[in-house]
């Protein structure tokens, strides 16, 4: 059964805070309390509110790790950008696993200006890791995904 009060050094200690500015928030009328003789006692949906918590949420047992990393690649014709964007996009849809970490997030962008392909990767660090382990397995010269002629690594006409 989840307990109905708790305490401001409950309060306190939860929020990594020192117990005056607990009393401090319950006199200012930021935190609601009810005093119970001479001591305060907060309801936890009052906490909740407080900190902007869902309502009976509770605290996270490990911490999430979310990384991210940005890829430019230059040299890439309008078309390549195209199927190396397909390919990751694809990739990071189909890639579900059942974990805690972060979904794998992608975003690509093409600038035709530079011939450039920006690839911004947000997730878990294993997948942001597969993700680039990939992106650097298809961009080696000779992978069969651009047009590009594998003796010296010169781009073909088509």
């Amino acid at each position: 059964m989840a307990k109905s009060w708790l305490s401001v050094e409950e309060v306190a200690e939860q929020l990594d805070l020192h117990v005056r500015t607990v009393r401090s928030y319950i006199r200012d009328g930021r935190l609601p309390a009810v005093r119970i003789g001479k001591q305060y006692r907060i309801a936890p949906a009052d906490l909740d509110a407080f900190t902007g918590r869902p309502a009976g949420a509770a605290e996270p047992a490990d911490p999430v790790v979310e990384v991210s990393a940005v890829v430019d690649i230059d040299g890439l014709t309008s078309a390549d950008a195209d199927r190396l964007s397909t390919l990751l996009v694809a990739g990071a849809q189909g890639g579900s696993r059942a974990s805690a970490a972060p979904p794998l997030r992608l975003q690509t962008g093409y600038d035709p200006a530079r011939d450039r392909l920006k690839i911004v990767a947000f997730g878990g660090p294993d997948t942001v890791a597969e993700i680039l382990s990939t992106i650097d397995a298809v961009t080696r010269p000779g992978s069969g995904l651009f047009r590009t002629d594998n003796r010296d690594g010169v781009r073909g006409d088509g």
